[in-house]
Order: C-alpha cells, then sequence, then structure tokens
C-alpha cells in the first residue's frame, strides 16, 4: 500500500523492490473526455472546489499544476472534526475520504474544467472504493459540492460521460453536499514534489502530471502552486 513518512524501514525497502518489479505505466492510465456540456456560470472572486480520488498526494499534484488554482490541499472530507486524522482516516471508519480542496480563480479556469482534469487524468471514477493500489472507502471517488450550481453541474457531467459510454464500466463517483473540509497533516502537503521519486509517487502519480501537460496542455504550468510557498508569502 501507500508509503507515508512514518513509514518503517522495511516497508520502504520493501516498496523500493516492487518499484523495480513494477510495469512501466500508471496504476490508472488516463482517459480523453468531452469537455462538460454544462459548465458553472462565470463568476468573480476566488472559488472552492473540493474532490476526493483516491491517494490525495497525486490529485493535489495535478491541481497544483494546472493553471488558474491558486491553492491545492490535502485534507479529509465526508466525517467528522474528531477523526480528521491520517491514522483515524486510514482505518475506513470514519466516513471521511482523503480530498483535496482546491481554490480557484474562475476567470482562468472554470468549475467543469477542474472536473474535466478530474474525470480525466486525475483518478479511475469507475472504481469502488479504490484507486489503483489503495483500498478502502477512504480512497473512494467523490464530489463534495459548495453549492447547488455545483451539485447540477457534477451531476450532469456523471449522466453525459455515461450517456457517451466513455468509460468501459459505469461511472461510481458520489456527489453531495461539503458539510466540513479538513487539512492533512502537514507532511502530506506538496508530497508529490517533496518526494518525486518516491516509488508510490513515481508509479501512480507523476504519469497523472505528465498526462495532465499531455492532454491538457493549455491549462498546465511547469512550476507547481505549492502550499508551502502561499504560507511563506502570507
Amino acid at each position: 500500500m501507500r508509503r507515508t513518512a512514518l513509514a518503517s524501514l522495511l516497508a520502504a525497502t520493501t516498496a523500493l523492490t516492487l518499484a523495480f518489479t513494477m510495469p512501466s505505466r500508471a496504476a490508472e492510465d488516463a482517459v480523453v473526455i468531452p469537455a462538460p456540456a454544462l459548465d458553472a456560470a462565470p463568476a468573480s472572486g476566488i472559488q472552492t472546489a473540493v474532490i476526493a480520488g483516491g491517494c490525495f498526494w497525486g490529485v493535489q499534484g495535478v491541481f497544483q499544476h494546472t493553471a488558474g488554482v491558486v491553492n491545492a490541499v490535502s485534507g479529509y472530507a465526508g466525517g467528522t472534526k474528531a477523526t480528521a486524522d491520517y491514522q483515524t482516516v486510514s482505518s475506513g471508519r470514519t466516513g471521511h475520504a482523503e480530498s483535496v480542496e482546491i481554490k480557484y480563480d474562475p476567470k482562468k479556469i472554470s468549475y467543469g474544467k477542474i472536473l474535466q482534469i478530474y474525470f480525466s487524468v486525475v483518478h479511475d471514477p469507475t472504481q469502488l472504493n479504490r484507486q489503483g493500489p489503495d483500498t478502502g472507502p477512504q480512497y473512494r471517488s467523490a464530489i463534495f459540492t459548495t453549492s447547488d450550481e455545483q451539485k447540477k453541474v457534477a451531476e450532469a457531467y456523471i449522466a453525459q460521460l455515461n450517456s457517451a459510454k466513455v468509460f468501459s464500466k459505469p461511472i461510481v463517483t458520489k456527489v453531495g453536499a461539503l458539510e466540513a473540509f479538513y487539512p492533512a497533516e502537514a507532511y502530506h502537503q506538496d508530497y508529490l514534489t517533496l518526494h518525486p521519486n518516491q516509488p508510490y509517487i513515481a508509479y501512480n502519480d507523476i504519469p497523472k502530471v505528465q498526462n495532465l501537460k499531455k492532454l491538457f496542455a493549455d491549462d498546465y504550468i511547469e512550476k507547481p502552486t505549492l502550499v508551502s510557498a502561499g504560507k511563506a508569502t502570507n
């Protein structure tokens, strides 16, 4: 499974061994999909989107390389504040999903474009309660909406993609209102950028950023927008 900064030496050695025996393709391949037929209306001011699509390291990493995103924070959504910590969430019994809160400028990127990237390169929305090597409800595919408009756009897009049979199986992504988002521990933030050679990141997540650059060239930025950089300038 996933390796954290707190993993034991034995786990790290195992991960490194697996990295050399794994095939040279990512756990989830990107899928070329149409843009949403329905998108959010133009707006002013920074907007918020919260999504879950497996391990938050890769989800955050992709959107940190996405133009128009002013901040992307790894965290937890779907459960209570009392259980919003990595060890407890990893039990799979808290209701939380590993999620990413995306702050974005709607004049530079739309909510629909964020969802298009999410469904295309971030994760496989047909996998139920898992992504790649990670299993459990904490790795589920979910969109936590912050408005009725977001809910309408997300549900319409899922229906559009299912109707077009873009994926070989039905999309299992759940859409529900965001009750609260809780930032994850500091060591989870900017993880992809800080640990690009870590076996899990190299195999599962770096290819997602490469696919973003390939499939969404106009939305890709080379220098990531990091959480640590935002804190340093505040």
